[in-house]
């Protein structure tokens, strides 16, 4: 029976891959390989072998051209081994067979700057959205309530019936489009995958610091039509046991922590549909 791998890419600044593959494997993956982005350009290790790639948080290349763009211009460009073949091709071969990517925080700033969110033609390498500076204009590290769409194609929110509860840490969190025209798609297509809410998770708020970065239409998260591709800038891996949670001495909690569902449920669409 083949094992079900997830590969965690790290190197340039990333700083949450070993929390990122702890979560795979909790959530049901035989196997979470963290792998260097030079191992990778090497040719040794090959997207083609894994079945969910993840794309973690961090500062990558120091966020100098804008929080994940020089990797994002690396991705493009760059060639396998010296070869014919570039990098970005894997990518998309990788989407192409079916399989799954999540991207947190860096990693969804990367997903956007590159094309792959939201991708509403189908183009994972046309950029429509993007995050930039917080409103606040400062670093935020906080806990935030994150309202589920429910009715969004997302292979990763199954069986989330109001929203979850989880931290961010970053300064370049506010999403926006380039077009209204690409607002209202991703909203007509339910693929605002969670905003930032009131306690309940009933109500998107675009007040601070219930909303800690002033995104468009509070979108905290997105995914692209088939559901396999999401970003959130909340960080679920940071949140995989209650003792990650900030009362757990003071609160009876679940041993499970709210982001460690959405390991679970790649672990198991992988099982059903890719091996």
């Amino acid at each position: 029976m083949k094992q079900a791998r997830a590969i965690v890419i790290t190197g340039n600044g990333t700083n949450c891959e070993m929390e990122a593959a702890h979560a795979c494997r909790l959530g049901g993956f035989d196997e979470a390989v963290i792998a260097h982005i030079a191992d990778i350009l090497s040719g040794e290790i090959r997207l083609d072998d894994f079945h969910f790639l993840n794309l973690t948080g961090g500062f990558l290349d120091g966020d100098d051209l804008g929080s994940a763009k020089a990797q994002a211009n690396r991705l493009k460009n760059a060639t396998v081994n010296g070869s014919v073949e570039k990098l970005v091709e894997q990518f998309t071969r990788f989407i192409n067979d079916g399989k799954l990517i999540l991207g947190v925080c860096n990693g969804f700033q990367l997903m956007v700057k590159m094309g792959m969110l939201p991708a509403l033609n189908g183009d994972y390498l046309d950029q429509t959205t993007t995050l930039t500076h917080n409103d606040c204009g400062r670093f935020q590290d906080r806990w935030c309530y994150l309202k589920c769409d429910t009715a969004s194609p997302s292979v990763f929110t199954k069986g989330i019936e109001k929203g979850i509860y989880l931290p961010v840490r970053h300064g370049e969190g506010k999403f926006l489009c380039d077009s209204a025209d690409t607002l209202e798609q991703i909203e007509a297509r339910h693929l605002s995958v969670f905003k930032y809410s009131d306690a309940a998770y009933e109500i998107p708020t675009m007040e601070f610091p219930a909303n800690p970065n002033g995104s468009t239409n509070a979108i905290a998260a997105l995914c692209d039509p088939t559901g396999r591709l999401m970003g959130l800038m909340p960080h679920p891996e940071a949140f995989v046991h209650y003792t990650q949670h900030p009362r757990w001495t003071r609160e009876q909690l679940p041993e499970e922590g709210d982001g460690l569902i959405l390991y679970k449920n790649a672990a198991e669409y992988v099982r059903q549909n890719t091996i």
